[in-house]
């Protein structure tokens, strides 16, 4: 079966790696930089399972494995199952030659849990923390070697609760809607070159009131007298903008004016919207006093608002009405690492296909490749942190500083528009009692809002919002009629704060109901399984046709509801034994592309806001593929 595509253009310096015979794309797409080569392939490996080992030298490597795959999977030519503390991995690489005062930089893009790396035989560096990058300078550790052996230990203890883990399950089986675990390296690992002054970070933010664009860099490295960054915007193959600016203090912070075309029809060529992903493509040059680039790097950005205005969200100051899909992240043969680039493209093209405007990534720091491809192709992203499932002091440490760290890498990302530190409570299971758990949310999402104040926050998503920019609900009822009924409109938003328990929680504390006018997001619905044996759903179909009609009715009354701002459908994918996806595992449909696309959007231009109920009345009784029991019956 052939799928709609979407014709994209190779970017500049979207450089592919092909070590293990798969390709994947530069690990950093928002900086790229020439000389960068992938460490991906097989390396030395070995188990740990009580983690004893204390060093390299008290390891006995027992086997190999293929980079990044994690050990759990297929693709990793280990597929080790059960419960282990700790792994090792070992590889020798050729030192490229280094010129004069050049670094060379080890990259790591995650590695999950706890992460130490030694460089010929000396402990180089320690991370904590699954779905965020680190890097470490080994030039001095590798001196005039022509090789260079590097040995990794990563430590994940898989009944650690207090860290965050996501979907990974603490049980030796995947249960429910848990999944297997994810140990050690499952992102690229790869080295570059980076002359003795370098720019080490850019972060972009732009202003459609001001038609203008933040830059930042931080320039590492030896510091210099009269170096200066030279910029050049481009986009749609015209020049936007160049310019050079005086490094200060190893800084580089400037607004950049662009020429505003002051009429909407030419201001809407320039702004990004997953109807037209604009995207302003920059070359950055750090320059010496005399004129000599000693550095080179591109990098990316886009025009784009996201705000939130009463209780609609709006792109570009225009309402939008989100169309989302949960999207776990899981391929059947390589757990969380996507199996090469261009999957990750198709899932997004994928995504579109069916009619979304956006996805939920669910419980996954997601690889910045698959933010790249939503960049460029046009899909909006909600980026949540994956969960802890204990509070403790410890728990709410770690879940702080990785997020801090996965906000900075991924803030550029246009993308990207809004973020959600909690969800359904997960690591803070006594909201509505403990104090201290309300302040834990609250404290995240004001810390969010520091990191990043142009983004909307969603504190806790799915219900027990104490501090939010949009209520998000998850609400499972395989009824229409009663989804229907519930967010009706009206007078349904204080019923619906003050009694109504979609997900068996009350949806707000601490008095948000009596002031908070803010958008409602169905942020989970559906979960639609096809019911086989060994799988599991929240509801079940009998056969694909039964699902089709029940994914119609359903959309039909959500995409009417006038009180909701959007929606989220659980989910893209069968992940493992969780078969409600709208797809198969291996990204085959369940029924007609054009049929999921035609539900998900609507089939016709109609009233504005068509009665729900009607809707309801229209689609005939409750039989013949309708809900009885939690059962969806039917026949092809």
């Amino acid at each position: 079966m052939s799928y709609p595509s979407v014709a994209v253009e190779p970017s500049p310096g979207a450089d592919l790696s092909l070590a293990g015979g798969r390709a994947h794309g530069y690990p950093r797409p928002q900086l790229r930089r020439a000389g960068w080569e992938s460490l991906n392939g097989t390396w030395s490996f070995a188990l740990d399972p009580e983690a004893r080992f204390r060093g390299p030298a008290d390891v006995g490597w027992e086997g190999f494995i293929e980079v990044p795959f994690a050990p759990e999977t297929a693709r990793s030519s280990v597929c080790a199952r059960g419960l282990f503390r700790a792994v090792w991995y070992r590889r020798t690489v050729a030192v490229p030659e280094l010129r004069d005062g050049e670094r060379l930089m080890l990259h790591f893009g995650a590695v999950d849990y706890d992460a130490t790396v030694w460089i010929a035989g000396s402990r180089a560096a320690h991370h904590a923390g699954g779905y965020t990058p680190f890097s470490v300078d080994i030039t001095d550790l590798v001196g005039s070697a022509r090789t260079v052996e590097i040995v990794v230990r990563a430590e994940d203890d898989p009944l650690d609760l207090a860290k965050p883990r996501g979907k990974q399950d603490w049980q030796p089986e995947p249960h429910s809607i848990w999944y297997p675990r994810t140990t050690g390296i499952w992102q690229t690992v790869w080295m570059e070159r980076v002359p003795a002054s370098s720019i080490a970070a850019l972060r972009w933010q732009s202003s459609l009131d001001r038609w203008e664009l933040d830059f930042y860099a931080r320039i590492d490295g030896e510091r210099r007298d009269g170096l200066r960054l030279r910029l050049r915007l481009t986009a749609n193959g015209a020049l936007l903008a160049e310019d050079s600016y005086a490094v200060v203090l190893g800084e580089v912070h400037r607004r950049i004016a662009l020429s505003d075309p002051g009429i909407d029809d030419s201001r809407n060529q320039l702004l990004w919207s997953p109807e037209s992903p604009t995207l302003i493509d920059a070359e950055i040059e750090l320059v010496t006093r005399d004129g000599e680039t000693i550095d080179r790097v591109r990098s990316y950005t886009a025009l784009r608002s996201i705000a939130v205005q009463g209780d609609r969200v709006l792109l570009n100051g225009r309402p939008i009405v989100l169309r989302m899909v949960l999207d776990q992240g899981y391929w059947p043969e390589t757990g969380m690492t996507a199996p090469d680039d261009d999957a990750l493209r198709r899932d997004i093209e994928l995504t579109r296909a069916m009619g979304f405007n956006g996805a939920r990534k669910h419980q996954k720091i997601e690889d910045p490749r698959y933010l790249y491809w939503a960049d460029r192709l046009g899909l909006l992203v909600w980026e949540e942190m994956p969960s802890a499932y204990r509070f403790t002091p410890l728990s709410i440490e770690r879940l702080t500083r990785e997020w801090t760290e996965a906000i900075s890498r991924d803030f550029s990302h246009p993308c990207v528009i809004a973020w959600v530190p909690f969800n359904e409570s997960w690591g803070v299971p006594n909201l509505p009692d403990s104090a201290r758990e309300r302040h834990a949310v609250k404290a995240l999402y004001h810390l969010t809002k520091t990191l990043d104040p142009t983004r909307p926050v969603i504190g806790n998503d799915g219900w027990e919002a104490v501090a939010t920019d949009i209520i998000g609900i998850h609400d499972y009822d395989p009824d229409p009629a009663r989804i229907a009924q519930r967010y009706d409109g009206g007078e349904s938003r204080p019923r619906l704060f003050r009694r109504e328990r979609p997900g068996g929680r009350v949806l707000v504390l601490d008095g948000q109901s009596r002031k908070l006018e803010h958008p409602i997001v169905l942020s989970e619905m559906g979960g639609i399984a096809l019911r086989r044996p060994g799988t599991w759903g929240y509801t079940s179909a009998d056969s694909p046709a039964a699902l089709e009609r029940a994914y119609e009715r359903l959309l039909a009354v959500v995409r009417a509801t006038p009180l909701l701002a959007g929606f989220c459908y659980t989910q893209l994918t069968d992940t493992y034994q969780e078969a409600n996806g709208l797809l198969y595992a291996d990204r085959t449909p369940k029924f007609p592309i054009d049929a999921i696309a035609a539900a998900t959007r609507g089939r016709a231009a109609g009233r504005v806001h068509p009665d729900p109920m009607e809707l309801v009345e229209r689609a005939g009784p409750r039989q013949e593929g309708i809900l009885a029991n939690g059962v969806i019956a039917g026949q092809e």
